[in-house]
């Protein structure tokens, strides 16, 4: 038995975490660019409340889909802690709670500096980290996880931090929510890609089970090169774009080679986070260097 904080943190699923850290991460860059002053009091209010909802998602995610049949014992993935009895599912209910509690904390913080567009944004982004796999209409088992995760963390989250910072929604915004949703929806393209079998068994209809993985993998690409090329629509982008598409290049290299017909290897998962990461990363040295 492994100790309880060993538990937690394989519950927490530190791989998904760049996910909720990267928006936040390139909305401030995005508000130096256009000029304006980082407040890092709210930055860092608004990374926090990122990672206590995506934690939160991630416990939710734990328990219904083992509750569900989606994730047992002999998973081909990673160790889910309420499925093999690490954690009772009382435990993780329990802890994403108390994960949304931390979050509605730092919205209520966020609230106070920004009013009510942070409260139409927070609303739903707490609701649907229970109903992303819970609730009436569980997106992830309906086949649209894609597509939420580039809104909530691609367009929400990037815009929300911009909004946070300087109370505006520039059209600049919105292209690097595109992008940055893209590279996250990539992480849950390749979890829902490894998965294909047990959700087909469980009846989780996600994206993979519906159209089979050739489609996905193409789609797969599409999200690993695209952002690469909006960086274009950028002024003076020319050094972050070299950079971002030798990497989208680099990463289109290792997915080709590592998403199979009959499933794919675990490290891609870690590699597609480490890809957003290197992308901001980018995005990062080349706002420095020019």
């Amino acid at each position: 038995m492994i100790p309880a904080w060993k538990a937690w943190l394989l519950a927490a699923r530190p791989k998904t975490l760049p996910a909720a850290i990267v928006p936040v991460w390139s909305g401030c860059l995005m508000t130096a660019a256009l000029g304006f002053d980082i407040s890092y009091r709210l930055a860092v209010v608004t990374m926090m409340g990122a990672i206590f909802i995506q934690i939160a998602t991630n416990f939710f995610n734990d328990v219904i889909d083992a509750r569900k049949g989606a994730d047992t014992i002999e998973r081909a993935g990673p160790t889910r802690a309420t499925a093999s009895g690490l954690l009772s599912p009382k435990a993780m209910y329990a802890g994403a709670s108390f994960m949304l509690l931390q979050a509605l904390v730092c919205g209520f913080l966020l609230a106070n500096a920004r009013g009510w567009p942070i409260v139409v944004i927070g609303i739903p982004s707490l609701y649907l980290s229970y109903g992303y796999t819970g609730g009436p209409v569980p997106l992830a088992y309906r086949g649209l996880g894609e597509i939420f995760v580039i809104l909530f963390f691609g367009f929400i989250a990037v815009m929300g931090t911009i909004f946070i910072q300087t109370g505006l929604w520039p059209w600049q915004g919105w292209i690097l929510g595109l992008q940055i949703g893209c590279l996250s929806a990539v992480l849950i393209a390749v979890n829902n890609y490894r998965d294909l079998e047990e959700d087909e068994v469980a009846n989780k209809r996600t994206l993979v089970v519906r159209l089979g993985r050739k489609p996905v993998a193409f789609l797969i690409y599409l999200m690993t090169i695209l952002p690469s090329f909006l960086v274009l629509a950028f002024h003076d982008s020319w050094s972050w774009f070299a950079v971002s598409f030798a990497l989208g290049v680099t990463f289109l290299i290792l997915e080709w080679r590592l998403l199979k017909p009959d499933g794919v290897r675990s490290s891609l998962l870690g590699l597609s986070a480490l890809h957003l990461i290197l992308f901001v990363g980018a995005q990062h040295l080349c706002l420095v260097l020019t």
